[in-house]
């Protein structure tokens, strides 16, 4: 298995998905008060736990995905040496961990087209809907015109679904 993969799961397939990868890095994205485990194969230094819920827009009461949140996952991501998977997780494994997966994806393969990308993450995840707060943040952030807005909005809501199925993200296709 390529350690230049990403994985993405729900809270509930976390450690299973930590331990069948050989992952030694892990992003949390998860509502404030949500309990995150702390597992034994993670080192707390390889660990990042952002504190967001899944919203698009402001809400009273809520944290909303912002530019600090995606500035901390860039730097962790671009900090991953990619010996081993990293896993990616938020609470159901369907919208902040998607769209985190694709925003990391595009930052540390520049080259890949948008499109391409968002159309691969639809492949392997037919229940993803990635957090369209999180992906303009980052568009933004990496100077992506729009692109990335466009190529997620393109590939539309994923299947319902209670939690995702865990699926692995090459970075190079």
């Amino acid at each position: 298995m390529s350690g230049a993969e990403i994985h993405v799961c729900p809270l509930s397939k976390v450690e299973e998905t930590v331990n069948r990868t050989g992952a030694r890095r892990l992003l949390s994205l998860l509502a404030v008060g949500t309990e995150m485990p702390r597992l034994s194969a993670i080192a707390a230094e390889d660990h990042l736990h952002l504190a967001m819920h899944d919203i698009a827009e402001a809400q009273d009461g809520m944290t909303p995905p912002g530019a600090a949140h995606v500035l901390k996952l860039l730097d962790f991501a671009r900090a991953w040496d990619r010996a081993q998977p990293l896993v990616v997780n938020c609470y159901a494994g369907i919208s902040r961990s998607t769209a985190s997966a694709y925003i990391i994806a595009a930052a540390l393969a520049p080259e890949r087209d948008e499109e391409e990308l968002a159309r691969t993450l639809r492949r392997l995840s037919p229940s993803a809907t990635p957090n369209p707060r999180l992906v303009a943040v980052a568009d933004e952030i990496l100077q992506r015109q729009g692109r990335m807005v466009a190529a997620i909005r393109a590939i539309g809501r994923g299947a319902d679904a209670f939690e995702g199925v865990p699926f692995g993200l090459r970075l190079d296709g």
